[in-house]
C-alpha cells in the first residue's frame, strides 16, 4: 500500500460542476449527516493536478486550425477577397445606431463577464482556476504580439492583406490579431467558462456582438476574428496541458455517499492495490477499486471509473486503433455513460452465456465526472498472484471452460491476462474455479479474429507459467484441437496485451544473454586450448582448428533456445500437422513505415524546391555525354566491388558470378528497406542457400560491415584531412576533422564515466565479437581473402567517388572541386543515407550531397545536376537489373 491518507469527510475540489447535480454526491437525499458518516477511507492520495490528453488534442486541432487559416490566406487570396467583400456589402446597410450601440455594449461586457465570472469562482474558493486563466491570458497576449509582428514584417503580402485592412489614417493598417480579445478568449477557456451554460450562452453573446460590431466598424477582417479566437483558444488548453487541470476526482467519501444512494450502510472502505510494472499502464483505466465493509451484509467490491482515468492509455488506444486492421477496439475516449453502460452489458452478457464473472449489483453516477459500478465481492486471488505449482492442470481446464463459455456466445474478453483471471479460496487446497474479471473492454457478437485472439492471448498467459506443453494440452482438452490450431495466425506479439509483450520481450533479453554466455564461455575455452597449443613446440594442425571451429558451432547450436511462441506453436503442430502457421497481417501501419514516408516527404520537399530553378532542357543539351558514360560504367563497377569486400571474409567457396548477382538484386531490395538493412538480410540469406550455415553467414556479414564501416571512418578522417591542407602550404589539419575528433573523444569519454551506458556497450561488443571475432581467425589463416576483402572495400569507395567526379565533370563542373572534397562530400552522404530510415536513404542522400558540393564550391545547378545523374546511375537505373535478379536468385533458390 502507498502513503495513504485517512480522509474524513473530504470534498474533491469544487470544478462548478455541481451546478447541474447540487450535492447529491455528497449525501443522500433526506439524509443528514452525522457522526456515523464520518467513517474512515483507506486510499493513497490523489494528485493535486492531472495532465489531460483531451487538453493536449484541442491544443493540436487549434494548431492545425491557425495553420489552415493562414494557408488559406497565402495561397487563396481571390477567396479571402470575396469574402471580405461580402461582408462589407451584407453589413454595410445596418444603422449607424446599431453599430455604435453594439460596439459600446460589447466592449464592456467583455471585460465585465470574465471579472464576474471571477468572482463567483472565488466566492467558491475555486482561485487555482482564476490562477490558470490568468496565466493563460498573458500567455495569449505574448502570442499575440508575436503575431502581429511577424506579420508586419515576416508575412507575405497575402496573408497581410487577409489579416488587415487599411484605417484610412495615414496608410496604417489594423492589427492582425486583437491584443485584448485573445486574451479574453484564453482566459475564459482555461477557468472552464465554457463548461457551464449559462455562462457559454454570455460568452459566445458577448464575442458574436464584438465580431460583429469590429467587423462592421471596418476594424477587422473575418481571417482576423478566427485567427484570434484560435489563438486564444489554443493557448488555454496548451497552458492547462502544460500546468495541469486541478483534479476532481471523487473521494473516497464521495463513494461512502453515492453507495448509501443506492441503499447501502458501508462502515469502511480501503483502496485495492494496483498491480505494478507492465500491468499498471494497461489497467489505469480500468478504475479505482474499493473493498467496502457494510454494517449488514456480506463485503462490496467498488469500481470506480472517473473522467480522468478513463483517458489513461489515451494515446495508446489510438495508435492501435489506427495500426491495428481488422480488429475493432472501443471508442479512444468514451463518455462515463457509455463506459457504464458497457462494462454492465458485458457482465450481464457473461453471466447469461454461463462463465464465471463477479455479479453486478448496482451501478450509479458520483456526479458528473465518476460512476460506480458495485459487485458482490471476490475472495479470491489472481492468477498472477499464485505459485506456478498452484497452477494445476485442473485450473488451467477451468480458465478455458469460462473462454468456451463466453465464445459460445461470441462474446470477446479482449485482455485475458493474470490479473483477470481470479481463483476462488478453494484454489489454494484444491481445483478452485476461475472467475473472469476486467470484462470492460470486451465485444459482443464479436468476430472470428478478435474470438481466436482471445485464444491465443490465453494460451500466452498459461505458457508463461506453466510451459507451452501443459498450455496447449488443457486448451485441446476443452476447445478441441481445430479451435486451437486456428489460432496459430493469431499467435504473435502485436496481437497480445502490452503486458505479454513486455514480458516477451523480457524473456527474450534473458535468452539471449544466456545464449551469449554459453558462446563467450567455449570461445575462452578454445582460446584457452590455443594457448596451450602454442606454447609447446609443435604448431597447430588444420585438423585442430576444424575441431576448435567445430566446436563453437556446436556450443552456439546447442545454446540456441526458442521463444515461448514458437514451442507453442510446435506443440499445436504435434497434433494438427497441416494447421497454418504463416502470421495474419494485422497491422494497417508500421512505424518505420511512418518514419519513412515522413521523411520521405521532407526530402522530396526539398528535391522539388531545387528541382523548381533547373532547366532540364538546358542541362540535357548541354551534358557531355562521355562523362555520363563514365558515370555509368562506375557503377556498373561497383557491384563487382561489393561482391569482392563480402566474398573477402567467407572462407568457404561461394560463386563470384552469383554474388556480383546478389549485390544487383540489393538494389532492388533497397528500394523498399533501408539501405543499412536490406543489404545486410540479402547477403546473409545468399551466403546460407550457399550452404554456409546461419551462425557463421551471419558472422562474415556482420565481419564485413564492421571493416567496412573502419574503413569508412579512415577514409574520411584521411580525405578530411587533406581538404583542410588543399589551400595552405603547410600541412595543417582541417578544422572540421580537429572538431570531430574532439567530438569523438568527448562522446568516448562519457560513455566510459556512464556506468549504465559503459555496460550497454560493452554488453554489445562482447556480443559482436562472440560471432566476429572466431569468423576473422578463420579469415586471417587465408591472407588473400583478407586482402581481397579490404581491396574491394577501398574499390567500392573509389568506384563510388569516381561516379560521382564524372557526374560533376559531365555538367562542366570539374575544375571547381577537388577529389579530396569529393570524396569527403560522398562519405558524409552515404553515411548519412545509410542511417536514414527511407528506403535507400531517399531524399538524405541528395539532401547531403547537393548541400556538400554547394558548401566545397560548387554552382548550385551544377550541384543539384551532378547529384541527380549519380542518384540516377547508381540507384534509380539499376532498380530495374535488380529486379531480374533477385527474380532470377529467387527461382534457383539462391536467396
Amino acid at each position: 500500500m502507498e502513503v495513504t491518507e485517512k480522509e474524513q469527510g473530504v470534498s474533491p475540489p469544487d470544478d462548478g460542476a455541481t451546478e447541474h447535480s447540487g450535492d447529491s454526491a455528497e449525501a443522500p437525499h433526506g439524509h443528514t449527516p452525522t457522526a456515523a458518516d464520518q467513517v474512515e477511507v483507506d486510499e493513497p492520495l490523489l494528485a493535486a493536478r492531472v495532465h489531460r490528453p483531451s487538453d493536449l488534442v484541442r491544443l493540436l486541432v487549434g494548431v492545425l486550425g491557425i495553420a489552415v487559416v493562414l494557408g488559406i490566406a497565402a495561397f487563396a487570396h481571390g477567396t479571402t477577397a470575396g469574402l471580405e467583400a461580402d461582408i462589407s456589402n451584407g453589413t454595410g446597410q445596418a444603422p449607424d445606431v446599431l453599430i455604435k450601440v453594439a460596439g459600446l455594449v460589447s466592449s464592456i461586457a467583455v471585460l465585465l463577464v470574465p471579472v464576474a465570472f471571477a468572482i463567483e469562482r472565488l466566492i467558491k474558493r475555486d482561485g487555482l482556476r482564476i490562477a490558470d486563466g490568468v496565466l493563460a491570458a498573458v500567455l495569449a497576449h505574448g502570442v499575440t504580439l508575436a503575431t502581429d509582428l511577424w506579420v508586419s514584417q515576416g508575412a507575405s503580402a497575402t496573408i497581410q492583406e487577409a489579416l488587415t485592412r487599411p484605417t484610412g489614417a495615414g496608410g496604417a493598417l489594423t492589427d492582425p490579431v486583437h491584443g485584448y480579445l485573445a486574451p479574453v478568449i484564453a482566459y475564459m477557456t482555461a477557468v472552464g467558462m465554457t463548461r457551464r451554460p449559462r455562462w457559454r450562452v454570455a460568452l459566445w453573446v458577448v464575442l458574436l456582438l464584438d465580431a460583429f460590431a469590429m467587423l462592421v466598424g471596418g476594424y477587422t477582417t473575418p481571417f482576423s476574428i478566427i485567427l484570434t479566437v484560435l489563438i486564444g483558444w489554443s493557448v488555454a488548453y496548451g497552458t492547462l496541458y502544460a500546468v495541469g487541470s486541478p483534479n476532481v476526482r471523487p473521494t473516497g467519501q464521495n463513494l461512502l455517499a453515492g453507495l448509501r444512494r443506492v441503499g447501502f450502510q458501508p462502515v469502511s472502505a480501503m483502496r485495492a492495490e494496483s498491480p505494478e510494472g507492465p500491468d499498471s499502464t494497461e489497467v489505469s483505466d480500468r478504475g479505482r477499486r474499493y473493498h467496502v465493509t457494510l454494517e449488514d451484509g456480506p463485503p462490496l467490491d467498488v469500481t470506480v471509473v472517473d473522467r480522468e482515468q478513463q483517458a489513461q492509455g489515451f494515446y495508446y488506444r489510438v495508435w492501435r486503433r489506427l495500426t491495428l486492421r481488422g480488429i475493432t477496439t472501443r471508442r479512444s475516449l468514451q463518455s462515463l455513460r457509455q463506459a457504464l453502460e458497457q462494462e454492465a452489458l458485458l457482465a450481464y452478457a457473461a453471466i447469461a452465456a454461463g462463465a464465471n464473472a463477479p455479479k453486478l449489483i448496482a451501478t450509479s453516477e458520483l456526479g458528473p465526472d465518476a460512476v460506480m459500478l458495485v459487485y458482490e465481492h471476490l475472495g479470491g486471488r489472481s492468477l498472477d498472484s499464485l505459485a506456478d505449482e498452484e497452477i494445476t492442470d485442473d485450473l488451467s481446464r477451468n480458465a478455458w471452460e469460462q473462454v468456451r463459455a463466453l465464445q459460445s456466445r461470441r462474446i470477446a474478453h479482449r485482455r485475458l491476462t493474470g490479473d483477470a483471471l481470479v481463483v476462488d479460496r478453494s484454489g489454494s487446497t484444491g481445483p478452485g474455479s476461475i472467475t473472469l474479471t476486467d470484462l470492460r473492454g470486451g465485444e459482443i457478437a464479436a468476430g472470428d479474429l478478435v474470438l481466436r485472439m482471445d485464444i491465443a492471448q490465453l494460451l500466452t498467459t498459461l505458457g508463461l507459467r506453466v510451459g507451452a506443453e501443459r498450455s496447449v494440452a488443457s486448451a485441446v482438452s476443452v476447445l478441441g484441437p481445430d479451435a486451437v490450431a486456428d489460432c496459430l495466425p493469431l499467435l504473435q506479439p502485436i496481437a497480445l496485451s502490452r503486458s505479454t509483450r513486455a514480458t516477451l520481450r523480457k524473456l527474450a533479453r534473458e535468452r539471449a544473454d544466456r545464449e551469449r554466455e554459453a558462446v563467450l564461455e567455449s570461445s575462452r575455452v578454445a582460446k584457452a586450448a590455443r594457448e596451450a597449443d602454442s606454447a609447446s613446440p609443435t604448431a597447430r594442425s588444420a585438423a585442430d582448428r576444424k575441431a576448435e571451429k567445430k566446436a563453437l558451432d556446436d556450443a552456439y547450436d546447442a545454446a540456441r533456445e526458442e521463444d515461448l511462441l514458437s514451442q507453442i506453436r510446435q506443440q499445436v503442430l504435434l497434433i494438427r500437422p497441416q494447421a497454418p502457421v504463416e502470421p495474419a497481417r494485422l497491422e494497417r501501419i508500421r512505424p518505420r513505415t511512418l518514419v519513412s514516408f515522413i521523411a520521405g516527404a521532407f526530402g522530396a520537399y526539398f528535391l522539388l524546391t531545387q528541382l523548381a530553378h533547373v532547366n532540364f532542357a538546358t542541362i540535357v543539351s548541354e551534358a557531355r555525354w562521355g562523362w555520363v558514360g563514365a558515370a555509368l560504367a562506375f557503377s556498373v563497377l561497383t557491384y563487382f566491388a561489393a561482391a569482392m569486400s563480402l566474398l573477402g571474409f567467407v572462407p568457404e567457396r561461394v560463386p563470384f558470378l552469383r554474388t556480383v548477382l546478389a549485390q544487383v538484386a540489393g538494389s532492388f531490395v533497397k528500394l523498399v528497406a533501408p539501405a543499412a538493412v536490406g543489404g545486410v538480410a540479402l547477403n546473409t540469406r545468399f551466403l546460407q542457400r550457399a550452404g554456409i550455415r546461419p551462425g557463421l553467414a551471419v558472422a562474415s556479414v556482420g565481419a564485413s560491415q564492421l571493416f567496412g564501416l573502419a574503413s569508412h571512418i579512415l577514409l574520411l578522417l584521411s580525405f578530411g584531412y587533406l581538404t583542410g591542407t588543399e589551400k595552405t602550404p603547410e600541412m595543417t589539419p582541417s578544422r572540421t576533422v580537429i572538431a570531430g575528433l574532439l567530438t569523438v573523444a568527448v562522446l568516448v569519454l562519457v560513455v566510459t564515466a556512464v556506468p549504465f551506458l559503459r555496460k550497454f556497450v560493452a554488453t554489445r561488443v562482447r556480443a559482436l565479437f562472440a560471432g566476429v571475432v572466431p569468423r576473422m581467425l578463420d579469415v586471417l589463416q587465408r591472407p588473400q581473402k583478407l586482402l581481397t576483402g579490404i581491396g574491394g572495400m577501398l574499390l567500392l569507395t573509389g568506384c563510388f567517388v569516381m561516379c560521382l567526379d564524372a557526374s560533376i565533370r559531365a555538367f562542366g563542373g570539374g575544375e571547381a572541386i577537388s577529389y579530396a572534397s569529393i570524396a569527403v562530400v560522398f562519405l558524409a552522404g552515404n553515411a548519412l543515407g545509410s542511417a536514414a530510415p527511407t528506403p535507400g536513404g531517399i531524399g538524405a542522400v541528395e539532401t547531403t550531397l547537393t548541400l556538400g558540393l554547394i558548401a566545397a564550391g560548387l554552382e548550385n545547378q551544377v550541384a543539384i545536376s551532378a547529384v541527380l545523374l549519380f542518384r540516377l546511375m547508381t540507384f534509380w537505373l539499376p532498380v530495374l537489373p535488380g529486379w531480374i535478379s533477385f527474380n532470377f536468385l529467387t527461382r534457383k533458390e539462391a536467396i
